[in-house]
């Protein structure tokens, strides 16, 4: 796969003093709503095999994304996280959001992963998109 960028990711902010359902938002960064199909694999020690799973993002962010899971992840632990980018590269080449980060909160059925790094890589087009062409 072909790497695009890489980078901090700057998608807004919006003031700390905001509310957000009755309580302070301490975020400085915005939310966005973004329901797309998430692989998740969180990186074990080296004796000890990768947990690997799949889930829907809920929310993205400038420093984390919030999303299901298949199992509670342990907080603190460092996870790769693959994502279907909505956008296209020039229109016409779909993407993936890849990053790397620490699971920052987790409950049962979604974690939430403070992003350290990431990059956008070029993914393959469906079977279907290209028999078309």
């Amino acid at each position: 796969m072909a790497h695009y960028q890489q980078g901090e990711m700057n998608i807004g902010t919006q003031a700390p003093d905001d509310f957000v359902g009755g309580m302070m938002d301490r975020r400085g960064t915005s939310r966005f709503p973004v329901r797309e199909e998430v692989r998740y694999k969180v990186l074990q020690p080296s004796k000890l095999p990768a947990i690997i799973g799949c889930g829907q993002t809920l929310n993205i962010g400038s420093g984390g994304i919030l999303f299901t899971t298949e199992e509670k992840l342990t907080v603190g632990r460092t996870v790769e996280i693959a994502v279907n980018w909505p956008a296209r590269l020039d229109g016409t080449c779909p993407l993936k959001f890849v990053a790397t980060g620490k699971v920052i909160r987790a409950e049962t059925g979604k974690a939430a992963v403070r992003i350290e790094r990431y990059e956008f890589r070029t993914r393959a087009m469906s079977a279907v998109a290209t028999a078309g062409s």
